[in-house]
Parts: C-alpha cells; sequence; structure tokens
C-alpha cells in the first residue's frame, strides 16, 4: 500500500494542512504530518479540493470515436481535476438498454483515468415516443440512476410524466435538455438583438423557460427529482427559484461557458462559439452567477461536447453545436466566480463535486477531505495564470471557446483512490 504525504495544502482554500494517503484512503489530516517511505507533493500556496465531479459529459463512445473516446474524455477529465464523470446517452447506438450503458461503464473501468457513470436514455433511440429500459438499466452492472436524452427534450409531457413516474420507484432522476422543438425550429444562435442583426435564426428564452416550467409542475405533480441541464437564461432561474421555495424537488447546472460567454462573440461567424442551448446576454450570464453563488443554481457542469475539426471547420449554418469544457471548467469557474468573490473554495467543491455527487448518487466521490474519505483529491495552482493551448489538450476533440485567452489557476495533481492520474500538470 503506497503512502503519499501532500504537505502544506490549502483545504478547500481554508489554512495549510497536510495530508496523508495511505492507500486508497485518507489517513490523516493535521499540521507537521509524517510518514516513513511516503512520497512527498510539495503543494504550498495550492488549493486541494475534493475530486470533481461532472454530471454531464460526451464520451462520444461507441459510434463516434473520431471525436473521443472513454480513454481520451477521461484522461481530459483527469485533466481538468475530475474523479467522476457521467457519460451522456447520445451515442452510437443509444444507450437507452443494458448492454450498451454496462459497455461504457466496463470501458470506464479498464482505463482508470476516472469513474464512468453512463446516464441512460430516457426514451428508446432518443426519439421521444417510447419509454427506454429504465429499470434494466438500473439493475444492469452500470447501475443507472440518471436519465437523459440529452440533444433532444423529452418535449411528450405524457412521457416526461411516465418516466418521472418509473425512475421515482429507485430514486433515479431525470435530466431534462429544456428546448421547446417548435419554437427553435432552424435557431442558429439566441434570439435578441444580435440574431436581428446578423439575421440568424433566434433561439427564444421561452423557448427554454416553458419547458422548465411544465416540468417542475409534474415532478411536484408525480413527487419525484427532475434535474434541469445547462439552463442558460434570467428567466429559467426565476422558475428554478419559484419552484424551489414551493419544495419541488428540482436541481439544476449551469456550464461555464454560460457563466462567461455572450451571443456578442457570435458577430464572428466563428462556428467555436455556436452551441446548446446557445450563448445568451449579458444580462443571463450574470443572472446565472447570482443563482450559482446563491444555490439556486446547484452545479456546474462542463457539457464536453467534442467534435472533429471537420464539424466545426465550416460555415456557422453547418457547424455541429457544442464545445469541449473538461480541461478548463475550474479555471472558467475561477475567473467566473471565485475572483469576483461570488463564491469560496469551499462553495466550488460544493458545486463541483459534494452536490453533482450527490443528484448522481456518486457513491465515494464528493466526500470532505478528511480522515477516512477516499481519498478523490485535485491539486489546483490558483496563482497560475496562462493562455489556453488546444494543442496541449488530452481530449481527442480541439473545439474550445477559448483558444489564447488568458484564464487562471491549473490543476496540478489529479488522485483516483490514492492512484495518482495527473502529476506536475502531465497524465500519468
Amino acid at each position: 500500500m503506497s503512502k503519499i504525504l501532500i504537505r502544506g495544502a490549502k483545504i478547500l482554500g481554508g489554512e495549510p494542512q497536510d495530508v496523508l494517503i495511505d492507500g486508497d484512503t485518507i489517513s490523516e489530516v493535521g499540521v507537521g504530518l509524517s510518514a516513513e517511505g511516503a512520497e512527498i507533493v510539495e503543494a504550498e500556496g495550492k488549493v486541494l479540493l475534493p475530486g470533481l465531479v461532472d454530471l454531464h459529459t460526451h464520451l462520444r463512445e461507441p459510434g463516434r470515436e473520431d471525436s473521443e473516446t472513454v480513454l481520451t474524455g477521461t484522461r481530459a477529465a483527469a485533466s481538468g481535476g475530475y474523479t467522476a464523470v457521467f457519460a451522456m446517452a447520445n451515442t452510437f447506438p443509444v444507450a437507452d438498454t443494458a448492454g450498451v450503458v454496462e459497455q461504457v461503464y466496463r470501458l470506464g473501468q479498464e482505463h482508470g483515468y476516472c469513474d464512468v457513470q453512463p446516464i441512460g436514455a430516457v426514451t428508446v433511440g432518443l426519439e421521444g415516443k417510447k419509454l427506454a429500459e429504465l429499470g434494466a438499466m438500473h439493475e444492469s452492472a452500470a447501475g443507472v440512476t440518471v436519465f437523459s436524452d440529452d440533444g433532444k427534450c423529452v418535449d411528450d409531457a405524457v412521457i416526461m410524466r411516465r418516466a418521472l413516474e418509473y425512475v421515482k420507484a429507485f430514486g433515479g432522476v431525470v435530466a431534462q435538455h429544456a428546448q421547446e422543438p417548435r419554437l427553435t425550429e432552424g435557431a442558429q444562435m439566441n434570439e435578441g438583438v444580435v440574431s436581428a442583426e446578423l439575421g440568424l435564426g433566434g433561439w427564444p428564452a421561452v423557448a427554454e423557460e416553458s419547458i422548465i416550467a411544465r416540468d417542475v409542475l409534474l415532478a411536484e405533480h408525480v413527487g419525484s427529482r427532475v434535474h434541469i441541464c445547462h439552463l442558460s437564461t434570467a428567466g429559467s432561474v426565476e422558475i428554478v427559484r419559484w419552484a424551489k421555495s414551493r419544495g419541488i424537488d428540482v436541481t439544476a447546472e449551469v456550464t461555464p461557458h454560460h457563466l462567461l460567454l455572450t451571443d456578442e462573440l457570435v458577430r464572428s461567424y466563428n462556428p467555436v462559439f455556436k452551441v446548446n442551448p446557445p450563448l445568451r446576454t449579458e444580462r443571463d450570464v450574470l443572472a446565472l452567477r447570482e443563482a450559482l453563488a446563491d444555490g439556486t443554481i446547484d452545479i456546474v457542469a462542463t457539457d464536453h461536447a467534442p467534435h472533429p475539426h471537420e464539424d466545426k471547420d465550416c460555415e456557422w449554418a453547418a457547424a455541429a453545436m457544442g464545445m469541449v469544457g473538461l480541461e478548463t471548467a475550474l479555471s472558467v469557474v475561477q475567473e467566473t466566480m471565485v475572483d469576483t468573490g461570488l463564491l469560496t473554495w469551499a462553495g466550488v467543491a460544493e458545486r463541483m463535486s459534494a452536490k453533482p455527487a450527490e443528484i448522481g448518487r456518486a457513491a465515494g466521490h464528493g466526500r470532505p477531505v478528511s480522515a477516512g474519505e477516499p481519498a478523490n483529491l485535485t491539486l489546483v495552482d490558483t496563482e497560475y495564470r496562462g493562455s489556453v493551448d488546444p494543442a496541449g489538450f488530452a481530449s481527442r476533440s480541439r473545439n474550445t471557446p477559448y483558444e489564447g485567452r488568458e484564464l487562471p489557476g491549473r490543476v496540478t495533481h489529479t488522485w483516483l483512490r490514492g492512484k495518482a492520474t495527473l502529476v506536475d500538470g502531465k497524465l500519468t
């Protein structure tokens, strides 16, 4: 059993302490610790967090290995400080059966850079017509608890109600991609001043907000859990805040890019800024930050959406929607939430580790940095500043909106159950 002594780290941004890892567990936390034969990691000035958990990752395997694989995606996750990711169901074939989710789960186990928890589809083939094998996926070796047709909205209210009723039996959750399809036909970007000036089809905020309003009422009626994926508008924030005030069991996520970027960037016609839901206005961005700070929005999730070069290096209308995000998420959250004073590092740990692990029932993740807990940890050099260079990404894809942009913070080490997956910024 190997021992690792992390010396002088600021746990959750607090006073410097030492952390001793013995095997797969944190054995001791204190000042002036020593351990014979232990590997020493000097962490003075750095922040130690519980390993990050992403509730919304696209790993693309099976079917689109040209974009990403479970191996490359989990290597990207480890580079970004993640020890667990939830893999979305829009693969080929769709993860709508026990067989497919077990395949993804076992690939994650084989590669070992982080834990991979598959998300099961809500409907067969993501077609929105018939419920998928929710119970069978839950009972499978993958133990699926989160279900989503992400990329497509479960727009049929009866299907959504049935899904909420079904997952309630085993404590599962339906994660909704809130997009009323009829209101977004031909949409290319946020509907507003910029879309009007550019002559691009607009995506109105109400297309998101109307689905969220319907689904929180359905969740209240059924008494089940609903999770809102990549919430992006100020109006959506108000609906979720109202629902929580009524005691409805709703949680919500925001992506790093919706905390930082606005639809003004679309003026460049660079498809790297094309994403679903679209980049919104400055007013929306500020509302999202406030909502994440006050807990209305529960978590940050990356919506890591890798695409090959040819799917982005084309005209705007033909380009795929999505951005990679695992390797830059923590830096964006530091810039938008920590450096602005809206969140402490303890708040970041809650929203990027503890709460997503709780929502997804990820056992052993999101735990406190204390003795007896699993050694799932990430060490961050918060003083670092540097320009984003996608050439150095572990992800197979390079479609980042931050290329050349200076961002703060750098993950230097990641440990999964005491095993280093990232050391001095390099994958092991």
